[in-house]
């Protein structure tokens, strides 16, 4: 789990990115932060960010995946050792956040800030750009591959949308699979109305 957040059935993210800037003896250090849902997402921010800011000096990040608090990484990108990637992630930690990531870009201004400088200033523009997005509970989800005829599909999509599923996959034909994230709050009372369905197969993920 994120730190800052014991309750196991839900975690805290958010929902759209947030940009924000800080400014310190002529550096500018400007702050994505966004939502993700695996490596592949950030990765292809990351992408995206250092096309429009090729001439930036660096562009440091950190990420936290997932709920149990083991997915996450930063890096300095040729900052000194634990200036910028960490002072973020400590950013993200002291919110309780998670499928979450921010990139800082930096653009030098000619004066070197100095480690406790430099610390500072990602820490100060992380904190800036969290602040404009504020952050949203979202349930703890158990995923399942639920496989049944398709004259089941009214009885089968009833049950998830009462329960506030969702649906992550999907293959609709005359015999259909779907992979579904069941909140675990609704886990049992969800699993067994869809178990008293006839023909319904579930498959926990």
């Amino acid at each position: 789990m994120a730190k800052g957040n014991p309750d196991k059935d839900f975690y805290f993210t958010i929902e759209k990115e947030a940009m924000a800037e800080f400014k310190d003896r002529g550096s500018r250090f400007i702050a994505f932060a966004f939502p993700i849902a695996a490596a592949d997402d950030f990765k292809k921010r990351l992408k995206e960010l250092k096309e429009v800011h090729p001439k930036a000096a660096h562009h440091c990040f950190a990420y936290r995946i997932g709920t149990d608090g083991n997915k996450f990484r930063s890096s300095d990108d040729g900052e000194p050792s634990g200036s910028a990637g960490r002072p973020i992630l400590g950013q993200i930690d002291s919110k309780g956040l998670t499928n979450i990531s921010v990139i800082v870009v930096r653009y030098f201004g000619g004066t070197l800030l100095g480690v406790p400088g430099l610390i500072n200033a990602y820490k100060t523009a992380t904190s800036f750009a969290l602040q404009l997005s504020p952050a949203v509970k979202k349930p703890v989800l158990a995923f399942f591959r639920l496989q049944f005829d398709y004259t089941g599909m009214n009885d089968v999509m009833r049950i998830l949308k009462k329960h506030n599923c969702q649906v992550a996959q999907q293959q609709i034909q005359l015999f259909c699979e779907l992979e579904v994230g069941i909140p675990k709050t609704r886990l049992a009372l969800c699993l067994l109305q869809l178990q008293q369905l006839r023909g319904v197969e579930i498959v926990a993920l």
